[in-house]
């Protein structure tokens, strides 16, 4: 058996992270129990995965004595683990010692000495896993929801046939028992072997043959596509039998702005949803607001002003004498802040949420989990960019579903890495 001593950061980022780990002796040190206690009053996702961990302790004392261990269903031990003076001064002199940081790695090195079974350090946090290792103790990052993304990060894949091919998928739209390998709407771009220049923007269907795209040329909501990437977006936004639409890229290679404009078309235009929801993370979920002065819709202009930007940016262009807020008086958009999703059930809507690299896979998780019959929901964001301290490029929320729904029927991957806002815009994201 090995023991896995759990830092308070993995409970907050996975209530349920305890459970993944077989015949082992997991340990809670105290201290974990003390910070979860000051997470609990929070009304939002770091909150609620403070109760619910609570909760599940306090059931187990019913099964037996914490202190000694609870036998979980899957064969592992749990116990909390008392931090006393003996344990505490292991730590070494050159840190802080009533740090609960410290505190909860004194509980491993004393472990460490005083058990036959091998111990690891379990922590979201960089530099407490740099502590721990140079202090001897074995340290992990708790990354069950990590994303295989090696495949997307150059972007679409162009792929070499013949010129016939081209001219057939030109004149009837498809090409049938191709036999290439590829993802389920997976977009591609099919370039003639012989002919330089000869091409067409396609796709992969549910039974790999490849249809060639509706490219809208004549743009949507005054919003034209100028690249190839944006050209797929749009083909992807505007299809509904796609329900899940993910969009990866930089800043400025319009992620934000191409899906307002398809999701403005699908409810103002065709009536094929019944309202326009744009929602975005307030980083950390929730926590802010209480302190800015104002009503609700006041605190949240903040963090909502890019989609306002982008509202008044794509109603200009379609010279429109339509205002957003003629918009929200007539119910047909709303945005709201992500804190007060959960519970929520969100039947025919056009669901954009904006910034999803920084939610976990679990917050992304309650999010889709209320998407309601008919709705489709389109996630953006730009995992080089992430505020949220305990995920990276491959355990943040995106990430983590454009990995998993890859090759189902109903979603769609894109990564878009060219910026179209402006010259300056590109080359800041490049260089800087």
């Amino acid at each position: 058996m090995i023991n896995y001593v759990f830092d308070t950061n993995v409970i907050l980022y996975d209530p349920k992270a305890v459970n993944a780990f077989e015949n082992a002796i997991i340990n809670i040190p105290i201290m974990v129990i003390e910070e979860i206690d000051n997470f609990k009053k929070h009304m939002d996702q770091v909150g609620y995965n403070a109760r619910f961990f609570a909760r599940f302790l306090d059931e187990l004392r019913e099964k037996g004595d914490l202190r000694n261990g609870v036998l979980l269903d899957n064969g592992s031990i749990i116990r909390v683990n008392i931090c006393n003076h003996t344990i505490s001064s292991k730590i070494s002199n050159d840190l802080i010692h009533d740090k609960p940081d410290n505190l909860i790695i004194s509980i491993a090195m004393w472990l460490k000495d005083h058990e036959e079974h091998d111990v690891i350090f379990i922590t979201k946090d960089a530099n407490l896993r740099i502590k721990a290792d140079v202090l001897g103790v074995k340290s992990i990052d708790y990354n069950q929801d990590k994303s295989d993304m090696k495949e997307y990060a150059e972007g679409t894949r162009i792929i070499k046939v013949s010129d016939a091919m081209i001219d057939h998928i030109h004149k009837t739209g498809m090409l049938e028992n191709v036999g290439i390998e590829a993802y389920i709407n997976e977009y591609v771009r099919l370039d003639s072997e012989s002919r330089p220049g000869h091409s067409v923007l396609s796709r992969f269907d549910s039974k790999l043959n490849i249809v060639k795209i509706n490219e809208y040329n004549d743009g949507i909501w005054g919003i034209h596509a100028r690249n190839m990437e944006q050209r797929f977006v749009f083909d992807a936004l505007m299809d509904d039998s796609i329900k899940l639409v993910t969009l990866i890229g930089t800043s400025g290679t319009g992620k934000t702005l191409l899906a307002i404009a398809a999701g403005l078309k699908k409810v103002v235009d065709d009536g094929r949803y019944k309202k326009l929801l744009v929602s975005r993370p307030i980083f950390p979920m929730g926590k802010d607001l209480g302190y800015l002065p104002g009503e609700l819709k006041e605190k949240m202009t903040p963090w909502m002003q890019p989609v306002y930007d982008n509202l008044t940016l794509i109603l200009d262009e379609s010279e429109s004498n339509t205002t957003y807020r003629e918009l929200f008086a007539q119910n047909m958009v709303e945005i709201e802040a992500l804190t007060y999703i959960r519970g929520r059930s969100i039947p025919n809507q056009f669901f954009i949420v904006d910034e999803a690299q920084n939610l976990t896979p679990h917050e992304i998780k309650t999010i889709l989990t209320r998407a309601g019959e008919g709705t489709k929901v389109v996630l953006t964001g730009d995992p080089n960019q992430i505020d949220n301290p305990y995920i990276d490029f491959y355990s943040n929320g995106i990430s983590y579903v454009m990995d998993r729904f890859k090759n189902d029927p109903i979603a769609a991957n894109i990564f878009l890495t060219k910026g179209e806002r402006s010259e300056l815009a590109t080359k800041a994201a490049q260089k800087l």
